[in-house]
């Protein structure tokens, strides 16, 4: 994330950076004072290497001792506790966590793994006896906040603090003299406000608040905490937020038409932020970005959307992790309805949209958000801990506490209102490693030994609640995909509960792009190390899922560049004109985009991230309005423009990431558990490795071409190019030919390893032209003609009508989707068989 922050991936040596609000509100990057030293193998060795026998080429996290045994202490109020809670099988079941299978050296924490277990049946225990169990108790948006009922509203709000409470707002002209409200044992407002001649006293889209009078006697007005919708008036400056009472009549509501797609087998994610994402210096709006990005994202081939900002946030600039208003959608980009127009079309264009969810903190701001409920009480009657352990001083915003049995209530209903009401598919958790640790990874060296993540140092609270949400989103939508944004990479964040884990899907694989950062700055062509970048990029547990990128948002935040303007910088204003001969500059920028971005995901995850623009090169920064830089909007957008030249060179590079997406699309490598490193020659700057069925051969020399260069393989047979970055559709020399046929040799002695080449058990000789990848298929001898390599044909078609803001569907599907889906969108994605087109369902807006 970038909140004012993020605490970046680390692997080996790599110095991460934190970005803090500084006076007026400007962004700076400050350094967090942190090296991680390198992951050696220790003490689970030879677990490890047997999984490396089975020719899985990947690198745990080892090593380390419990400190001590933590004590229970459960924060939740007495009412809520058991005295003698049934927990019959929970030692029986701890004893036997799946967990220690998986790892044989988690053993020596079973007490930490059998303590945190317990806590999580017990809470589970209470919820089931309290309030009927997980699933009703994550319906609070259908109790807390405004909901219509038989005859009226109904309006509840939980504020312990608070002494006196009214409802007010337009309704009332804000006097709430005749909307007083009561409270019960539990610290919950209420207050039910009767029909008027069978219409609604408070009119849907009209403005609410929540006035409570506080111990010294003081009256303050707030956003109800479960407000759906809050606006702010766009002509005040610096104008307070307001809630907003959302309840359309049944015609404006929006009616979803598409089913959500099947869960992909390994997820291709488009990282997006709909507020910057128009080319004009202004905000864009949720059905811009459906009508005009969705089709540019979909015709690269990317599977799934992760939305970034879509949780109401009161500062623009904070990219949307100071959250204010955790139910509600940014009113910046439009209302509820036009969300869900967004989600459904990406539905419908086979797309599944993964939601930026921050429950690791809340923004400190007062006035518009959660934190101004929190008027100096104790913290089992507040959403957050009290003193230094509520505060995030790197990031200047207020921490939950996990123990809080309405805090539970409102974050775990928060994950449901998302799923349910606007039909995400699922999350990616932001801040997991501030969330896991008491010290929230600030200032830790993170070196893999097991006793810094299973000590004292654990908020299992925090455990437990990502425990019990991960179970949620289990229940409710079992293919729902789930990833963590965590630097330091805890054994057994990416296993199910059930197993003793935490429930996350995937990790996001942090440390890769502090690599390629440090190698673009700080190294020599000539000094790239083989073996460090393979390391870099293997170094992940094994049966844990990572996601792999090679640069996010946080790379392109303002103080950093994107990796196409550290290679290229100021010559890509002047030189990517394909009507002109490619300087140097342009001529390697080009060659090491594509390489690094592809051997990030070939090599480093079982899933692929890219953030909005980097597909295409996308020069320079992003820098959101603020007082700094005199609330320009220039820099917080994307220049769709240079992609959609026809003469620039950032076709090339978009169309080479297309590619990419298109090749795991056809052979599904990415989901392929083989992964098998056979060399990193470092004087001839070579590696190849097999990933699935696929032969990868990456040359970084900045000048040698490899002629009749023999490279392993398993299995026999006759190999063609499947996909070449060198090819002239992607801005290459087209220096490799497509139509030759490799065959095979076989090497050594059959089942004697020792005797093979770079331990693979036959070969084959390729031209390997300098900063080129090329990736080979085996040819199945049933099927002569196989496969054609991915070319540009098969990529996002260059024309403006692939780029039209609803899909031309009498096109064909060749230039859209790509050669792979041939299918039309009405048989592939309607949901009665009907043949409608997109333009029929949506419209032209």
């Amino acid at each position: 994330m970038m909140k004012a922050s993020s605490l970046r991936g680390l692997s080996r040596t790599d110095s991460i950076t934190t970005r803090l609000p500084s006076r007026g509100g400007d962004f700076k990057r400050v350094s967090a004072i942190r090296q991680c030293t390198a992951r050696k193998p220790s003490d689970a060795l030879n677990f490890w290497s047997q999984k490396l026998a089975k020719n899985q080429l990947v690198f745990p996290l080892v090593g380390g001792t419990m400190s001590r045994q933590v004590k229970y202490n459960s924060k939740i109020s007495a009412v809520l506790t058991d005295e003698n809670p049934t927990l019959a099988k929970n030692d029986e079941e701890s004893e036997d966590l799946g967990i220690f299978k998986v790892d044989p050296g988690l053993e020596a924490y079973r007490d930490h793994f059998k303590y945190r277990v317990k806590k999580y049946v017990d809470q589970k225990k209470l919820i089931e006896k309290y309030e009927g169990g997980l699933d009703k108790f994550a319906q609070g948006f259908l109790n807390f906040g405004f909901n219509r009922e038989e005859g009226g509203i109904t309006y509840r709000e939980w504020a312990p603090a608070a002494q006196e409470a009214e409802l007010i707002g337009d309704f009332n002209g804000w006097n709430g003299s005749k909307h007083r409200m009561e409270k019960n044992q539990f610290g919950v407002w209420s207050i039910t406000i009767p029909d008027s001649d069978g219409k609604s006293v408070i009119p849907h889209n009209s403005r609410v608040k929540f006035r409570f009078k506080c111990g010294n006697g003081a009256w303050i007005d707030r956003i109800p905490a479960w407000i759906k919708y809050a606006t702010v008036d766009p002509n005040g400056f610096a104008a307070p937020y307001d809630g907003v009472y959302w309840d359309p009549p049944v015609e404006e509501r929006y009616q979803f038409k598409f089913p959500r797609p099947s869960k992909p087998n390994a997820p291709r994610i488009y990282e997006a932020h709909v507020g910057m994402s128009s080319s004009e210096p202004r905000i864009n709006s949720y059905r811009e970005f459906a009508d005009e990005v969705l089709p540019r994202i979909r015709a690269n081939n990317y599977n799934t959307v992760q939305l970034m900002a879509v949780m109401e946030h009161s500062y623009y600039a904070s990219f949307g992790y100071h959250v204010t208003n955790f139910f509600a959608v940014s009113s910046r980009s439009g209302t509820p309805e036009d969300l869900k127009y967004l989600i459904d079309k990406a539905h419908c264009l086979g797309l599944r949209v993964l939601m930026d969810v921050v429950h690791s903190h809340a923004s400190n701001n007062v006035t518009d958000g959660l934190n101004g409920f929190d008027v100096g009480q104790g913290s089992q009657e507040s959403y957050f801990h009290t003193g230094d352990r509520g505060y995030h001083k790197l990031w200047d915003s207020r921490l939950f506490n996990y123990a809080n049995w309405e805090v539970l209530r409102f974050l775990l209903s928060n994950i449901r209102w998302w799923l349910e009401e606007f039909r995400f598919d699922g999350f990616r958790f932001d801040g997991v490693t501030s969330m896991l640790y008491h010290h929230h990874g600030i200032n830790m060296a993170f070196s893999g030994k097991y006793n810094e993540y299973f000590s004292e140092a654990t908020d299992v609270d925090a455990v437990v609640y990502l425990m019990l949400a991960n179970h949620l989103i289990d229940e409710i939508l079992p293919e729902a995909t789930v990833i963590a944004e965590d630097v330091s990479g805890m054994p057994g964040l990416c296993r199910s509960v059930s197993e003793g884990g935490i429930g996350f899907d995937y990790r996001l694989a942090m440390a890769i792009p502090d690599k390629w950062i440090d190698y673009l700055k700080n190294k020599k062509d000539e000094q790239w190390s083989m073996g460090e970048i393979t390391w870099s990029l293997t170094n992940r547990r094994y049966t844990e899922k990572c996601v792999a990128y090679a640069e996010s948002h946080d790379q392109s935040i303002v103080g950093d560049k994107t990796i196409a303007f550290l290679l290229m910088d100021k010559e890509m204003y002047s030189g990517m004109s394909s009507l002109t001969e490619a300087s140097p500059v342009i001529e390697r920028g080009i060659a090491f985009h594509k390489m690094i971005h592809f051997i990030t995901m070939a090599l480093g995850g079982e899933g692929y991230l890219n953030f909005m623009g980097n597909e295409f090169g996308h020069p320079e920064w992003i820098d959101f309005p603020r007082e700094g830089n005199g609330w320009s909007y220039e820099k917080c957008r994307r220049q769709w423009n240079l992609v959609d030249t026809g003469h620039l060179r950032y076709k090339f590079i978009n169309a080479f990431d297309g590619a990419m997406n298109l090749l795991d699309e056809r052979f599904s490598f990415l989901s392929s558990t083989k992964q098998i490193v056979s060399s990193a020659n470092e004087e001839d700057k070579v590696i190849v490795f097999e990933r699935g069925d696929l032969v990868f051969v990456f040359n970084f020399h900045p000048e040698k071409t490899y002629e009749g260069y023999k490279i392993g393989c398993d299995l026999p047979g006759k190999y063609r190019v499947a996909l070449d970055s060198d090819a002239l559709e992607f801005g290459g020399r087209g220096r490799v030919g497509h139509d030759v046929d490799h065959f095979t040799m076989p090497e050594g002695i059959p089942g004697a390893p020792e005797t093979n080449f770079n331990n693979r058990p036959n070969s084959f000789k390729v031209l390997s032209p300098p900063r080129t990848c090329v990736v080979y298929y085996r040819l199945d001898e049933n099927q002569e003609q196989d496969k054609e390599p991915i070319l540009v044909e098969d990529t996002p078609a260059m024309h403006a009508a692939a780029l039209h803001k609803t899909v031309d569907k009498s096109a064909p599907a060749k230039e859209v989707l790509g050669a792979a889906k041939s299918e039309s969108l009405e048989d592939e994605f309607t949901e009665d068989g009907s043949a409608g087109s997109v333009e029929e369902e949506f419209g032209t807006e």
